[in-house]
């Protein structure tokens, strides 16, 4: 079986975030069928969170939009983007941060490993450590760092990687409430126009960053039609609009909705 076909679209006037669409998308892991022809379209500029079961397929899908897994087959094509760039950022449940580098050697990691780090660089790194209310953390090692100081700078690493397409695999789980709602709000300023897949186990956390939440569910899995909630990110939790869709969610959730 070929690795899947990847293409972009072509910019037209100003550049925006691409949209990512996926068509005819198959992939078997030890004998089970994981996906077959599935279609799934995630608009750009916009979240898209993806909920459903553990082992449905949700992690699976972000490694085969970054490209990252073999014998997959069919098209994942990025529209409204030139061809030059590179197209996917990663943000993973687990920090990663590497233990011997300080925070902001952490942030520039990627650029280092390309041999692009220079004084822009570094200056754009410090804007977003001072924005995630870091400043003064710069010099210190992962170990001196809370769990959510340490998952504000994976997000800063993520976008220091200025990518047009950011994939999410559950980075606000770990996390206490409080701190979550915090870098939920952190995240919906700091990577807002980007495109944005994010996966998650939490409803409510869909539905304050989702401009479109789908269910996956079945094996294979099947992508069901999106709830497209009525206000922009982010939403507060106690908001009486946030319960009715709650419960469409959680109907979808349960089996008992498309």
């Amino acid at each position: 079986m070929n690795q899947p076909q990847v293409t972009t679209g072509d910019k037209t006037g100003k550049e925006q975030a691409p949209a990512v669409v996926m068509q005819n998308v198959s992939f078997s892991f030890s004998g089970t069928r994981i996906f077959e022809n599935l279609n799934f379209s995630i608009p750009g500029g916009q979240w898209t969170c993806l909920l459903g079961p553990s082992g449905s397929g949700k992690s699976t899908l972000l490694r085969i939009i970054s490209g990252s897994l073999a014998k997959v087959t069919g098209i994942v094509r990025f529209e409204g983007i030139g061809r030059h760039q590179r197209m996917t950022a990663w943000m993973a449940q687990k920090d990663l941060l590497l233990p011997w580098l300080t925070v902001e050697e952490n942030v520039l990691l990627g650029a280092r490993l390309r041999g692009e780090i220079n004084e822009t660089k570094r200056s754009r790194a410090r804007a977003l450590i001072d924005a995630a209310g870091l400043a003064g953390y710069e010099e210190e090692l992962p170990a001196a760092l809370s769990g959510g100081m340490r998952q504000r700078a994976a997000l800063l690493r993520t976008l220091m990687e200025d990518r047009p397409v950011i994939l999410m695999d559950e980075p606000f789980s770990a996390l206490d409430a409080l701190t979550r709602l915090k870098l939920q709000d952190l995240a919906a300023d700091l990577v807002a126009g980007a495109t944005v897949l994010l996966v998650t186990h939490d409803p409510l956390e869909a539905l304050r960053l989702g401009n479109r939440i789908h269910v996956m569910t079945g094996q294979p899995a099947t992508i069901g039609q999106a709830l497209i909630p009525e206000s922009l990110p982010p939403r507060r939790p106690d908001d009486p609009a946030v319960a009715g869709l709650h419960a469409a969610l959680l109907d979808r959730l349960m089996g008992n909705g498309p």
